[in-house]
């Protein structure tokens, strides 16, 4: 299998002139990508690379100064945006009722598959970028340690910091497309990095471990030899709330500082967050080593329930990055020899894992404390829920393709 990262460079340069240059030649990049997108939108979404390049090519030069590279690369993305566009429309069905009721007496509801004909109005890129071809609009000098970008007024050379930049320009490593961001005022390089690994086999399977992913603890693991880790979330938790805070009385000003200084925070918020997961999954790799299958409970749905809980804890149920948190753990895996699969998650956190009753009354909430009434057996709720997943993982192993927890009736 291919695994494909994204290498995040921060550019390095005290020069507007140089700025300057990237900002003309994003600007024209997003200006090529909306009329682009615009003619596809106006011509039945036709989105073969042949035809769009016979049509428009040449307008692409000529309107908006672009290098011939950067045309086929401004193509190639908003083709792409409208594939992905159109993947989930399809995914994401309309549900009508049809005003009909069936024996049971509920509504009867008629499902319609959407395509891009739904669309009211062309895909539009709002945000400045461009995307770079490796060896032809950006290239890595390594005897200089410098980064070579082309923009519309010729090549400029500027420093790359990125920590362990140099492992990936080795055979095993196929770097692509580069994107030309600026985030707060900050100029980065975001580079696809592709490797090809060997499929992971079951068989090769050593450890199981079973994660429950919560905010108490940002992760409660169990292995096959009945120990337990756990990754608190209290200093966690605290900054959140401290960001709330911040975040509530800068709404109630409502003055144009305040909202700037809101967006600020919601992006320092999210950087904060995406680092936390990315320490998480890496230590939960490191800690394990190769060939270990992780196993996480499938959270989909998770969302709709925490929305049922009080507003004053709302936010702190339904804004952490739990789905970014798998993320990072399967490519990590993946890159070690190892595996991440997700398995339902019913019953993980109301079944006794000694005697296999469930009874949601066992579990006491206020003192997270899970107690069998049928056996006795007692442990803390989350390590309750990293026990049956590990459980589910085993019988995984063992060659059942898709293992639940059923209770019975």
């Amino acid at each position: 299998m291919n695994q494909t990262v994204t290498i995040k460079v921060k550019l390095n340069f005290d020069n507007q002139t140089i700025a300057n240059k990237f900002e003309k030649t994003m600007e024209a990049y997003r200006l090529t990508c909306n009329y682009i997108s615009e003619y596809i939108f106006n011509h039945n979404f036709d989105m073969s690379q042949t035809r769009l390049n016979k049509a428009i090519y040449s307008d692409l030069r000529s309107k908006f100064g672009l290098k011939s590279q950067m045309a086929q690369s401004a193509i190639r993305n908003v083709v792409a945006k409208y594939k992905t566009v159109k993947t989930q429309l399809f995914n994401n069905p309309l549900y009508y009722d049809t005003g009909q009721k069936n024996a049971k007496g509920k509504k009867v509801y008629q499902r319609v598959y959407r395509n891009l004909d739904w669309l009211w109005n062309p895909i539009s890129f709002n945000t400045p970028q461009v995307d770079l071809q490796r060896n032809r609009d950006w290239s890595y000098l390594a005897s200089k340690n410098l980064l070579s970008l082309n923009t519309l007024d010729g090549r400029v050379k500027v420093t790359p910091i990125c920590k362990g930049f140099d492992q990936y320009f080795t055979p095993e490593w196929k770097l692509g497309i580069g994107k030309l961001l600026n985030i707060g005022n900050k100029w980065y390089l975001h580079v696809s990095a592709t490797k090809e690994i060997p499929d992971y086999q079951v068989s090769q399977t050593e450890h199981v471990v079973g994660i429950d992913r919560g905010l108490r603890f940002l992760a409660t693991c169990y292995d096959e030899h009945g120990k337990t880790a756990f990754f608190d979330g209290k200093q966690v938790a605290r900054k959140r709330r401290k960001y709330k805070k911040l975040r509530a009385q800068l709404q109630a000003k409502g003055t144009k500082s305040a909202k700037r200084r809101l967006k600020k925070i919601g992006q320092r918020e999210n950087r904060w967050m995406t680092d936390v997961n990315h320490q998480l999954s890496k230590t939960l790799v490191n800690k394990y080593g190769k060939n270990t299958l992780f196993v996480i409970e499938d959270l989909g749905g998770v969302r709709e329930a925490t929305e049922k809980t009080n507003k004053d804890s709302r936010y702190e149920n339904v804004s952490w990055a739990f789905f970014q948190l798998g993320q990072f753990l399967t490519y990590k895996s993946n890159l070690n020899s190892s595996q991440t699969v997700e398995l339902p998650a019913e019953y993980t956190s109301q079944r006794c894992p000694k005697c296999g009753r469930i009874r949601k009354e066992n579990r006491d909430h206020d003192l997270h404390l899970y107690i069998c009434d049928k056996c006795g057996y007692s442990t803390n709720d989350d390590r309750l829920a990293a026990i049956n997943i590990q459980q589910l993982g085993t019988r995984y192993v063992s060659g059942e393709e898709e293992p639940i927890i059923i209770k019975d009736k």
